[in-house]
């Protein structure tokens, strides 16, 4: 991956395909930068969707969790994040808390959380998939492209280059 997301919006601010994140979110993971087209899940204190959506095989995707923001419970571990690897997704953006963060930054996956809880979330299966989910002040949709580095996240309607 050679985009940066300065370089992106400088190549595409005319365009008005793109929205830009508010930079609430903490880098995890072993890579800054990741892209792919969007996955999205909403749930809440609950990662049975998330599992289940991470042991499906894709090519070029990321997954958009729409946590509602909680700092109570974990919706992602080190199990997740290996299972999301061996899956290829690219990675996992999630607007809620994550755990056994010093293990996740090691492996090579990007994500963007909140914060860290040690708590793991509930297993009620509560949750719906494939939904515009808006956070950071983005409406994040099924199939747009997420493009994800140290400056910050885009996401755009189209695929940019």
């Amino acid at each position: 991956m050679t985009f940066t997301t300065a370089d992106l919006c400088d190549a595409h601010s005319e365009d008005n395909h793109f929205q830009i994140a508010e930079p609430l979110l903490k880098s995890y993971g072993g890579r800054s930068r990741f892209c792919g087209q969007i996955t999205t899940v909403k749930v809440f204190e609950d990662n049975v969707l998330i599992r289940s959506v991470l042991e499906h095989k894709v090519e070029n995707r990321v997954l958009v969790v729409d946590g509602g923001g909680s700092h109570r419970c974990a919706l992602l571990g080190a199990d997740l994040a290996k299972l999301a690897i061996a899956n290829g997704w690219q990675g996992v953006v999630i607007h809620g808390c994550i755990r056994d963060s010093e293990i996740i930054d090691q492996l090579p996956i990007g994500i963007r959380a909140l914060h860290t809880h040690p708590l793991k979330s509930h297993k009620k299966d509560h949750g719906d998939r494939e939904l515009v989910v808006t956070f950071a002040g983005v409406n994040f949709k099924q199939n747009h492209f997420l493009y994800a580095d140290g400056d910050g996240i885009i996401v755009s309607e189209t695929m940019l280059s």
